[in-house]
């Protein structure tokens, strides 16, 4: 049982969270549900799950309550599955950082492909900055995740393997913002009183490098307070 993928149901209606549980059971992982969104956040907080199945239209608050909020300190894929079929839902469902967006009503296999997908992907983020057989690559910067060796124009960047983890992680997520409290998480997996200065240590040090190669270190935006966001969207 431990081995598991752990997985939140988070669905105010019961026959669909009986089906959702079921289903994902009889696949062999561990289901945990809530029916609104304030047991969604504290069964997330004490039980860790590895993904999160979520509906908006929960009877104390939107989804989007507890989409923010999770998004806010952790990388936890969380699969939209909602009645609202509209664009406009799924947009900003999907810029808040959703991993995916499922309407009702739902294909049980598919929903299952999506949930494997999902969980495939995030194991690529925790796995120590290693993306096997793609390259990273935006105005000049090369990112070779085989080889874990980092160009920019055609000059490789020496990092230590913390600051090439720290540059994989936001590369993967290029172009979105990432909390402090998210690459913490994803890096070390605590939290410690120096988290945030071994952060923002190893941060300066990589837009050093990046300066020295090629006079910018615009490759990285940081957002005060915030937390960081790579530019660039090639992920090949």
């Amino acid at each position: 049982m431990n081995n598991k993928y752990k997985i939140l149901v988070i669905e105010d209606e019961a026959a669909t969270n009986n089906l959702l549980t079921a289903l994902l059971e009889s696949n062999g992982y561990r289901a945990i549900s809530a029916k609104s969104c304030r047991t969604g956040q504290l069964l997330f907080s004490s039980h860790r799950p590895d993904l999160v199945i979520l509906n908006l239209g929960l009877p104390d608050a939107d989804g989007m309550t507890f989409l923010t909020a999770v998004r806010s300190y952790s990388l936890t894929p969380v699969i939209i599955l909602s009645a609202r079929s509209d664009e406009k839902s799924k947009v900003q469902a999907l810029d808040s950082g959703a991993n995916d967006y499922i309407t009702k009503p739902f294909g049980s296999e598919e929903l299952v492909a999506r949930v494997r997908a999902a969980l495939r992907n995030a194991r690529h983020s925790a796995d120590a900055g290693r993306f096997p057989g793609g390259r990273y690559a935006a105005d000049g910067l090369v990112i070779d995740y085989d080889a874990r060796r980092v160009f920019i124009a055609e000059t490789e960047i020496r990092l230590t393997q913390t600051e090439y983890n720290i540059l994989a992680l936001l590369s993967e997520y290029a172009g979105k913002l990432l909390p402090y409290t998210a690459i913490i998480k994803a890096l070390w997996g605590h939290s410690d009183p120096n988290s945030n200065k071994k952060l923002q240590v190893n941060m300066a040090n990589i837009r050093k490098k990046f300066r020295a190669a090629s006079g910018t270190a615009n490759y990285i935006v940081n957002e005060p307070g915030v937390g960081y966001r790579m530019n660039g969207e090639t992920l090949f």
